[in-house]
């Protein structure tokens, strides 16, 4: 069968949330490829998927042994999906998998897009504090404009994805994409999506700012990365 979209789910320790992400997935059209990824999940994950994807075609399952980090589960999904059009979004809920239908109306209604991503709102205000100053940090050191951008679902052509190289292993994987989408003066798209409290579970960085101050510091470091690569002409 020939799908519209594959949309990628990492899924690391979500074994409460699964049924429920199941169940919203099972609205998705039937040419809307699920490709989800038990990315390195230390609980009951597994038997999970094992009852659940035998029953649609449509899901696939990416079992990753070892949790090597959140982009790297990604990555995994998105080599083994099979749509022109590639995406992916999260497993905690927050945001739903149905909003990559109003990203796909955007591919139809415009052609010439390249890359869309959702823009969020419903977030508490210290979580939109810290997205402004990522945002504004982001945008001076990469000298393009970068906001809110851990935003979901994130969809774009798969001729682009073959076009990354060494793309980051980590949440840094979101900057990547965005910042790659804006240096291969792609048209960007950005579409409001509700952003909700988790229903399970906690989040892997956004716990304390202690973990916040760990993401920072790995997000500027690869911040820096970048610019060094721009600078040397080194980004494909």
């Amino acid at each position: 069968m020939s799908y519209r979209l594959s949309l990628i789910i990492p899924c690391y320790n979500e074994e409460k949330n699964l049924p429920i992400l199941f169940d919203r997935c099972r609205d998705l059209p039937a040419d809307i490829e699920v490709v989800f990824v038990n990315n390195g999940s230390n609980d009951g994950s597994a038997k999970v998927f094992e009852h659940e994807l035998s029953h649609h075609s449509n899901w696939r399952l990416v079992h990753v042994t070892e949790n090597k980090g959140y982009g790297f589960g990604i990555l995994s999904g998105l080599r083994e999906a099979q749509a022109a059009i590639l995406g992916w979004t999260h497993a905690d809920l927050q945001t739903n998998p149905l909003d990559c239908l109003e990203a796909l109306k955007i591919f139809t209604a415009h052609p010439q897009t390249g890359f869309i991503k959702g823009s969020r709102y419903g977030r508490p205000f210290f979580d939109r504090i810290f997205t402004w100053g990522m945002s504004i940090f982001e945008t001076l050191i990469l000298g393009k404009v970068l906001w809110d951008i851990n935003a979901q679902p994130t969809l774009f052509r798969r001729n682009f994805f073959s076009q990354w190289k060494n793309p980051p292993y980590d949440f840094s994987l979101d900057l990547y994409a965005y910042y790659m989408a804006i240096h291969h003066h792609l048209t960007i798209r950005r579409f409001p999506v509700l952003f909700a409290p988790r229903v399970h579970g906690t989040s892997h960085w956004n716990i304390n700012w202690r973990e916040k101050w760990k993401f920072i510091r790995r997000t500027m470091g690869f911040s820096f990365h970048l610019r060094t690569l721009k600078r040397r002409k080194q980004l494909q």
